[in-house]
């Protein structure tokens, strides 16, 4: 009977160690990187196309390099709105249209839960550092290149 009973256990202690191993790596989402681009400016952004990566966006980062951003893949076309609750980082996010055309920027401030939302029905929202957008004289109807590499929303 003591034999069975500390076989019975060896399973658990075993998962729960198996659990432990794991639980870091849930913490930690890898996002898949795309080259993306607008005008002369070369934009590596880290693709947040399912509804965990959506969610999580850059929340807990405490830096992001100059030409680094997200871009959101939504499934279909809407007045998608963004904000900043646990993101360290000020940002500004540009709305873009199913085509890659900029719909709106807007600046958001950190650890706020202040919506900014599109103009008008977008398909994407590409995060960047604040300012990046207005620094680079980008505007509405301005083409963000390489959204047609990007996956499908899931």
């Amino acid at each position: 009977m003591k034999r069975a009973g500390r076989g019975a256990c060896a399973p658990l202690v075993l998962g729960a160690m198996v659990l432990l191993a794991a639980a870091p790596a849930r913490a930690e989402v890898q996002m898949p990187v795309v080259e993306l681009g607008a005008g002369m400016y070369r934009i590596e952004a880290e693709v947040a196309y399912t509804m965990q990566t959506r969610q999580l966006g850059l929340m807990n980062r405490r830096s992001m390099p100059a030409q680094h951003g997200m871009v959101f893949v939504f499934p279909m076309d809407a007045g998608h709105c963004m904000w900043m609750k646990n993101t360290l980082l000020p940002l500004s996010v540009a709305f873009l249209d199913a085509q890659g055309r900029l719909i709106n920027v807007e600046d958001m401030q950190p650890q706020t839960e202040d919506n900014h939302c599109a103009a008008a029905p977008a398909r994407y929202a590409l995060e960047m550092n604040l300012g990046w957008f207005k620094e680079r004289g980008l505007k509405r109807g301005d083409q963000i290149r390489g959204i047609d590499r990007l996956p499908q929303a899931r």
